[in-house]
């Protein structure tokens, strides 16, 4: 069977990191990013070095019309996808509940957890040997902020990522009969630009002495889970949590 794999927010971090190493195992990739073409631009190039097909597709995967565009380019330039890595995802400035509106709220759930949804949908009816596919695997992003809640700084993000936990383990259930795997990684602190965006780029310094192995993790360690559960090695494994956070 043809290996395509999606990868939301595949232009930066995490999501870059599981392209490569996906590309390196043989994988046809589409490399979904919002806004920044240039570093997809990047990242579909490595992943053309290894020999993969690959295509950088713009869409905001919060919404559901550019959802369903962005597969049926995949379906028209590569083919059906046989795995699915929902790692789009967005954090704001650090905030206590007491200082967040609806607006914000909803624009971290819309983005983090209504994405996840509505791509997994798409996916399922492409991969589900009820519905004529050969079956599939699908890993969601989660975080341990989904655990740890993020008091004091993020726990909208926090519910988004505790949403997408009850995502995986719902939908692995209702699909595991039709050929399709539903995993979660759970990453920690880890060396991305991500933090910058939430205001403190030196986030995982801070933190580090908290961490039982006194560091954050990087990228590909990340990456290295993802791809793993995607694999055949895991083929009898579906609602499962790797929690990637060096012993946090």
């Amino acid at each position: 069977m043809k290996k395509i794999a999606l990868v939301t927010g595949g232009s930066r971090g995490i999501g870059a990191a599981t392209a490569i190493i996906l590309a390196k195992q043989g994988f046809d990739l589409c490399i979904n990013y919002k806004s920044n073409s240039a570093a997809a631009t990047e990242v579909l190039e490595v992943v053309k070095s290894y020999g993969s097909k690959c295509i950088a597709a713009q869409a905001d995967v919060s919404n559901e019309d550019e959802v369903v565009e962005l597969f049926a380019k995949i379906d028209t330039q590569l083919g059906p996808i046989t795995a699915l890595v929902n790692n789009a995802g967005i954090l704001k400035k650090q905030s206590r509940l007491v200082d967040l509106n609806a607006q914000r709220i909803n624009h971290i759930l819309s983005t983090n957890i209504t994405s996840a949804f509505i791509c997994c949908r798409e996916a399922v009816k492409r991969m589900s040997t009820n519905l004529g596919g050969k079956g599939g695997s699908i890993v969601n992003v989660s975080s341990a902020a989904s655990r740890l809640g993020a008091p004091g700084e993020y726990i909208d993000y926090a519910a988004s990522k505790g949403a997408m936990d009850s995502l995986t383990t719902g939908l692995s259930l209702e699909v595991a009969a039709e050929g399709i795997r539903v995993n979660s990684v759970r990453p920690g602190f880890i060396k991305t630009d991500m933090h910058a965006d939430g205001g403190e780029p030196g986030r995982i310094e801070r933190m580090a002495p908290m961490i039982p192995m006194k560091r954050g993790g990087d990228t590909t360690e990340i990456a290295e889970a993802i791809v793993w559960l995607i694999s055949d090695k895991a083929s009898y494994v579906t609602g499962t949590f790797i929690d990637a956070a060096g012993g946090r």
